[in-house]
């Protein structure tokens, strides 16, 4: 007996030694990408529905080639071009088939301009010939193809020109282009960061026609960021963006006739934002959406090419705003697919060629979260949703009459699908938080896993050798609500004693932090303070998305007011937990996080005793307009709600340890925002850390940047809390 309890009591002491053994994870592995996933770049799928395409770079000898595989057996079976046989081409970074796959567009020398934008020396790849045709010797916006593969339209400095593959001559359709004031074409800063698209031009069905968008920027207010770079003097940035409650860019709607290049302007009368545009089948007609400023109203007209004539197909409105979507599909015969929140949920409709609703396809208290396609041969809508909670995605499809639905992934966690051209097969994406990413395919009508593709278990086996301590999930009662939470705890984790609490969150209008998805960079991050012996939590509360119209949009002109209030309701709720020591409070959060942050620490200074603030508005008056007067209208309309939730207007709250970090280059939340936030804390004779990073913008990233940037963060947390 005494042997036995010996060899208990060693057992119990050396479990330390071996518990000892696992690494801890460091933030030089994060940000060195040691904890990497293998993924699939973006998959064509080939219109013979049997095979699809892959962009693959070999670092090795610094080629690209893009490879056709099959479906079933997942076997490459081609290579369509490799650009170690073009000439002057040592690799190009992305590609995009003409509708008939019969040719190629390469892209090489890419320099980015904002988020989305970017240009770069585009050619041209006849797949049958194997030659290639540069589209212009200047770096160039947006080529795309005609439909009959006979010209390219282009943007270059703000404006259209068309190239004749067979002539080989560029002709120039807009003459007014000019920066900071007139863009052809392509959408200005605002439009491409909030609406979400660049290209500002499309093909009719025939190629006879063209439909662009022309922004006048001339009464936009002007931003100007300096740059310091390495010069002996800075040089300055200098864009148009407009500010809640100053001048947008006047937008209008032009109609070109390819063979006349002849411009017509299209009358839309009181559209001030037209958000999207995009042809029917019908080769004479052309959908535009537009929006009010508000934003709470959206038209969806009918343009006949012909003679520039619009009628209204369907009309929204809303108490707070509409969400623009890309889900808008023109079947056959031009009757049409599209989404709504119109009964409280984001669902699918059908709507016939004349506007007239057919049928409302989805019901139920869950979320259409992405709309994949109609496969008019079988009737069958494929889509993503959370009908198996908030936190998950699954695949579905159901019949256009809103029948015969039928789940298609059986994992639960974040699937994902990209389907063949016919809907033949899919291939799905799922991971969940102890799931790395895994990819296989399956048969669409079915959903039956046909076999996989690619998993993550190398990495899987890897983080064996490391403490990780997976996510809890579950639902925590704030304010009436039962709002989505993950929490973190320490590997060895001992309930009889006091840890210190840091939250995460970020809590823009329907955002999403609580999924059950795989880590990001920032979920090692948690790791590592967890290690170190902090709790991290994160709380989705009100006004995040996928629980409904009425709980995203309940924060409608009151941004930063409930969300704030449920964040310190929830730290002080568990706060009142045995192992919580609610002494040692800390939150953080970068951009609307940041500006969350700010606001806890001081509308929550009994609560919270510090905040990490990076790359925070401070007051919504210094954001952009589309953004920002979607949830609060104007700040003549609604002065009250951009000032009393604005932590410029509670500096002399501050009690506990706070650190601000800004990028001076961000061009979206411009460190204008954290300037205003040190001055008013200066003012009120306040303590604070503040940090900026040169020329870096909203990401601030580059270099050693993130590795520096965190290990300020997790100095200041292991100092401060």
């Amino acid at each position: 007996m005494k042997k036995y309890t010996f060899l208990f009591l060693l057992i119990i002491s050396f479990s330390p030694f071996i518990n000892a053994q696992k690494k801890s994870v460091t933030l030089e592995e994060i940000w060195g990408g040691a904890f990497r996933t293998e993924g699939l770049d973006a998959i064509r799928s080939l219109k013979n529905g049997t095979q699809y395409t892959l962009l693959n770079f070999d670092r090795n000898t610094r080629t690209s080639t893009v490879d056709v595989y099959d479906y079933v057996s997942l076997q490459k079976v081609n290579t369509l071009v490799n650009s170690a046989n073009l000439e002057g081409i040592p690799y190009f970074t992305s590609y995009e088939f003409s509708a008939d796959e019969s040719k190629i567009l390469l892209v090489t020398e890419r320099e980015s301009i904002f988020r989305r934008s970017s240009v770069g020396i585009y050619y041209i790849y006849d797949v049958k010939s194997g030659k290639t045709i540069k589209i212009s010797e200047n770096k160039i916006q947006e080529p795309t193809l005609s439909p009959d593969n006979s010209k390219v339209a282009y943007v270059f400095e703000n404006n259209i020109y068309l190239f004749d593959i067979a002539k080989n001559t560029t002709t120039q359709i807009t003459n007014d282009g000019e920066k900071n004031k007139i863009i052809n074409g392509v959408t200005d800063w605002v439009y491409e960061e909030e609406f979400a698209f660049v290209r500002a031009f499309d093909w009719n069905a025939d190629g006879t026609k063209i439909a662009f968008l022309r922004f006048d920027e001339t009464n936009v207010p002007e931003f100007s960021m300096d740059v310091f770079g390495s010069a002996l003097y800075p040089s300055q940035e200098v864009f148009k963006y407009p500010k809640a409650g100053e001048a947008n860019a006047v937008v209008s709607l032009h109609m070109l006739d390819v063979k006349s290049n002849v411009i017509s302007a299209v009358n839309l009368k009181n559209a001030y934002y037209i958000p999207r545009i995009k042809w029917m089948n019908n080769a004479n007609m052309l959908s535009v959406q537009t929006l009010n400023r508000h934003q709470d109203n959206l038209k969806l007209f009918a343009v006949n090419a012909k003679n520039n004539t619009v009628s209204l197909l369907l009309e929204e409105s809303d108490k707070a705003y509409i969400d623009i979507t890309d889900n808008l599909t023109f079947l056959a015969d031009d009757s049409f697919i599209w989404t709504s929140e119109s009964d409280g949920y984001n669902h699918i409709y059908l709507y016939n060629e004349d506007g007239k609703l057919m049928n409302q396809i989805t019901k139920g208290n869950w979320e259409v979260t992405n709309y994949y396609g109609y496969d008019q041969n079988e009737d069958r809508v494929y889509y993503q949703s959370t009908e198996n909670g908030a936190i998950n995605r699954d695949i579905y499809s159901i019949s256009s009459r809103g029948k015969n639905k039928k789940r298609l992934t059986t994992k639960n966690g974040q699937n994902g699908a990209d389907f063949s051209a016919d809907f033949t097969y899919f291939i799905n994406t799922f991971s969940n938080a102890t799931t790395p990413p895994e990819y296989s395919l399956h048969e669409s009508l079915s959903g039956k896993k046909v076999k996989e593709i690619l998993n993550n278990t190398a990495l899987t086996k890897k983080l064996e050798a490391y403490n990780i301590s997976p996510k809890e999930f579950s639902t925590i009662a704030i304010n009436g609500n039962d709002l989505n939470m993950w929490m973190i705890k320490p590997v060895n984790f001992d309930a009889s004693k006091k840890y210190p609490l840091f939250m995460f969150q970020y809590s823009g209008p329907g955002s999403q932090s609580v999924s059950n998805s795989w880590m990001g960079a920032n979920d090692y991050w948690y790791q590592l303070l967890a290690e170190e012996g902090y709790i991290v939590v994160c709380v989705d509360g009100r006004g995040t998305g996928f629980k409904g119209r009425d709980f995203k949009k309940v924060t409608q002109k009151e941004l930063g007011k409930y969300e704030v209030e449920d964040q310190i309701a929830a730290a002080k709720y568990l706060s009142n937990l045995p192992y919580i020591d609610a002494s040692r409070t800390g939150i953080w959060g970068w951009s609307y996080g940041g500006f969350m942050s700010s606001n806890c620490i001081l509308k929550g200074n009994d609560t919270f005793e510090m905040a990490i603030a990076v790359a925070p508005v401070t007051s919504w008056r210094f954001y952009d307009t589309i953004y920002t007067e979607r949830y609060m209208q104007t700040p003549e309309e609604n002065a009250s709600g951009y000032d009393e939730n604005s932590p410029l207007t509670y500096p002399d709250l501050l009690k506990g340890k706070y650190l601000l970090i800004h990028g001076s280059g961000d061009d979206n939340v411009h460190v204008q925002n954290s300037m205003r936030m040190v001055e008013a804390l200066v003012q009120a004779n306040k303590q604070f850390d503040w940090a900026i990073y040169p020329d870096k913008n909203h990401g601030i990233y580059g270099g050693n940047t993130r590795l520096q940037l965190y290990t300020k963060l997790t100095n200041f947390i292991k100092e401060n809390l």
